[in-house]
Formats: structure tokens, sequence, C-alpha cells
């Protein structure tokens, strides 16, 4: 099956456009607020709502080695409070498509170079020169696509 229509290719997709919902959300709540009651309020509902699931689905939490567990593995945690922030800071800046595109673009860099290295664990998948071009064609759209 083409790896573009398969169904993790989807799924990615439609996180894309629940993190385009978010930014504006959290964008529209710093607007209302600070951008650091926001970040705070968002990752309350969101440990909440994790925890909710955890429980309803009875993923056995505390039977985990959580101390064996690299630190840098819980980076995620950090790094998700600078997300949130900087999105919901650029998006009233530069509006919702060109904040996402310009997303988009740094993670794709970010991605070919994780891939590459295979960092963090991840499986070494060595950038080619298709993915190069393809990565500047989509720099090139993205400049398109920033009004």
């Amino acid at each position: 099956m083409n790896k573009f229509l398969s169904l993790p290719a989807i799924i990615a997709a439609i996180s894309g456009v629940t993190m385009a919902l978010q930014g504006t959300l959290n964008s529209e709540l710093y607007q209302k607020s600070s951008i650091l009651a926001t970040t705070l309020v968002v990752h309350i509902i969101g440990t909440v709502v994790a925890l909710i699931a955890v429980l309803i689905a009875r993923v056995p939490f505390l039977e985990y080695n959580w101390l064996s567990i690299p630190w840098y593995l819980y980076l995620g945690g950090v790094l998700s409070v600078v997300i949130v922030g900087l999105v919901a800071l650029s998006i009233p800046k530069i509006g919702v498509c060109n904040a996402t595109t310009a997303i988009i673009i740094g993670q794709v860099g970010a991605a070919l170079i994780i891939d590459h290295l295979g960092l963090f664990g991840t499986e070494r998948l060595a950038w080619n020169p298709w993915q190069l071009l393809g990565l500047i064609l989509f720099a090139a759209g993205a400049k398109l696509l920033y009004t």
C-alpha cells in the first residue's frame, strides 16, 4: 500500500488538523488571559483528560519502571509547554496558516535530521537526495502560502 495513503499517514494528517485547531484555540485563550496562564490551564485540562483515559483503559500505569527510562525521554513534557506557548504567541502575530506553515517546515526539517541520525533511540533512516529536494520544494511551497 502507498505509505501516503496508509492508516498511519491518515492518523498523522488528523493529528495535523487537531494541531491547527489546538493552536487556534490556545491563541484565542491567550488573548483573553496570559501566555503562562493559558499554558498552565491547557496542560491541567490535558492531564485530567489523559488521567481519565488511563483509568478507563485500565492501563497498568504503576507497573512500569519509570526510573529505568532515560531522563531525556521525559523532555516531551517540557517541549509540550514550549510548543503550546510559542504557537499561542505566534498565531496572533502571523495568522493560523502562516504559523502552521512555519511549524510544519520546522517539523519536517527536524524529522529529517532525527531520522537520518537515528536520534533518541529511533531507527536510523538515512536521507536521500529526493528527500532533500522534497524539503526544498516544500519550503518553496510554504513560502507561497506564507502571506
